[in-house]
């Protein structure tokens, strides 16, 4: 196969994943932080307050030290904690999802509090107050932050090359440690580092095309 395409492969394979597993587990959490804030639908100082700790916790720890940590749990998972692209799965996934968490908050807050209100006053139970106005009115937020944790996951995918995990960051840097005296000579440095960029700008203009489709105040 071809390096580029396997470098791409390795690199979406791992981001898609890891961002997937992310919103699986950051999107309640991010509904429970809005919901249980003092203006949420249904306040509890308690349970915001832990639930903010934790995720604070897990946000004040650097990906590099993440990976280090869940060691053991790849090695479990996977057989194996380094030599493969899929090894940075779950350590991505364990520096992304309380990320994920804080985005979706915020895209809620953002609901203007009178549509919700409206919502209340009509009958609408909490479930339908949170499926029907709370992530529809903020969909295109939601997206934006989407594209944006995408890109974040990919420049966590920069510590690759120290698991020998693959991917274009890592395959950047490991022609820099081949040819460190003339690696900005290598044309398969900066074909790389091109590819990363269209990546990266793909995803951050479709992002922007899909959350400006979505958005009703356009």
């Amino acid at each position: 196969m071809n390096t580029y395409l396997l470098q791409t492969l390795q690199t979406l394979g791992v981001v898609l994943i890891s961002t997937l597993l992310a919103y699986i587990v950051g999107v309640p959490l991010g509904i429970l932080l809005n919901t249980s804030s003092k203006d949420g639908i249904r306040p509890n100082k308690a349970l915001n307050f832990i639930l903010g700790l934790i995720i604070n916790i897990v946000r004040s720890i650097p990906c590099l030290i993440i990976i280090v940590i869940a060691l053991p749990l790849t090695r479990s998972v996977f057989g194996r904690g380094t030599g493969a692209w899929y090894v940075l799965i779950i350590p991505l996934f364990l520096s992304s999802f309380a990320y994920v968490a804080r985005v979706v908050e915020q895209s809620l807050a953002e609901v203007d509090k009178g549509v919700v209100e409206a919502a209340r006053s009509m009958g609408a139970s909490d479930f339908q107050i949170i499926s029907k106005v709370l992530l529809k009115e903020s969909r295109s937020s939601l997206i934006m932050g989407i594209a944006v944790t995408l890109i974040s996951i990919i420049g966590y995918t920069s510590f690759a090359y120290d698991f020998a995990g693959g991917g274009l960051i890592s395959h950047i840097y490991s022609i820099y440690k081949n040819n460190p005296s003339n690696y900005l000579s290598q044309g398969s440095f900066w074909a790389t580092l091109v590819l990363l960029i269209v990546l990266v700008q793909v995803i951050q203009q479709s992002g922007l095309y899909i959350a400006k489709k979505l958005d009703r105040r356009n």
